[in-house]
């Protein structure tokens, strides 16, 4: 698997919004985005910091159920 992007939580948020995610809340600098899929409800945390490390990267899209290539040509 190719390096991720360095990506800030706004532009991972824009993405995964792209993808079918909807903002439900925000509890400080923290944003809970949802989808619906056939399996049911997923959901991911996404922080909003100016620069997202790797591993919360990796992370986020983890939770998402997103891989890294759809993540990548959506952004």
């Amino acid at each position: 698997m190719p390096n991720l992007p360095r990506v800030s939580g706004q532009e991972a948020i824009r993405t995964l919004e792209r993808l079918g995610f909807v903002q439900v809340r925000q509890r400080g600098s923290h944003i809970v985005l949802k989808r619906q899929t056939p399996e049911g409800e997923v959901g991911c945390v996404v922080p909003l910091h100016r620069e997202l490390a790797v591993g919360t990267l990796r992370g986020i899209l983890k939770q998402a159920r997103v891989t890294f290539d759809e993540f990548v040509e959506n952004s």
